[in-house]
């Protein structure tokens, strides 16, 4: 794992506390349904959904690899949707530069594919926005995990997930030019680092 992304990951599993207890409980059951697949030896799929697919989304599918990867949970692959494509936000990528990432964009489209890489040794995590059920998101044996309390109510029916939960976060889009806009993307990509990694640790 990238140095920094390690050591920022090693400072966070010390703030485990500061999640609220009903918090961690609701957290705690998508680590059972990680925990329930690893013990049957599947696939683990997890589905990060918000309306745009362009900020929390990614931050949940970026960080549960890495959390996934820093627990050394095997067979993982997450994946990010929304209601609606747009694109991966400028300072949501700016965010996980801060921390450490390695950002690679692949096209010059409106909506760009990026590389995002965390570990040299891993293969990097391809972040674009696109609707959850996108051809390239798994269509069956999945979790969907809801980061925006608009997507959990516009998505009152998704096909073929397994597991289905609202684990909302407060959008730093409402900060965008303002001078507290780097610092509240700095809190949400922290927030769902901590989150992330707080699942994975307590998969069996």
């Amino acid at each position: 794992m990238l140095q920094p992304i390690k050591q920022y990951c090693d400072k966070l599993i010390a703030d485990f506390a500061a999640i609220p207890k009903e918090r961690q409980e609701l957290l705690e059951e998508i680590s059972n349904y990680v925990s329930s697949k690893k013990e049957s030896h599947q696939a683990i799929q997890l589905v990060y959904i918000c309306t745009h697919n362009s900020r929390r989304s990614h931050f949940g599918q970026i960080w549960a690899q890495v959390a996934a990867n820093y627990f050394n949970v095997k067979n993982v692959t997450t994946f990010s949707g929304g209601t609606e494509a747009t694109a991966f936000n400028s300072n949501a990528i700016n965010a996980i530069k801060r921390v450490g990432f390695d950002v690679k964009p692949l096209d010059e489209t409106i909506n760009k594919r990026y590389h995002v890489v965390y570990d040299k040794t891993e293969n990097p995590i391809i972040c674009f926005s696109k609707v959850y059920d996108d051809a390239q998101n798994p269509q069956t044996n999945f979790a969907a995990i809801m980061t925006c309390s608009d997507a959990e109510e516009n998505c009152p029916f998704i096909p073929g997930v397994e597991l289905r939960i609202g684990t909302t976060y407060d959008d730093p889009k409402a900060f965008d030019n303002t001078p507290l806009q780097d610092a509240k993307y700095d809190e949400r990509c922290k927030q769902i680092a901590l989150e992330t990694l707080y699942v994975f640790s307590k998969v069996k």
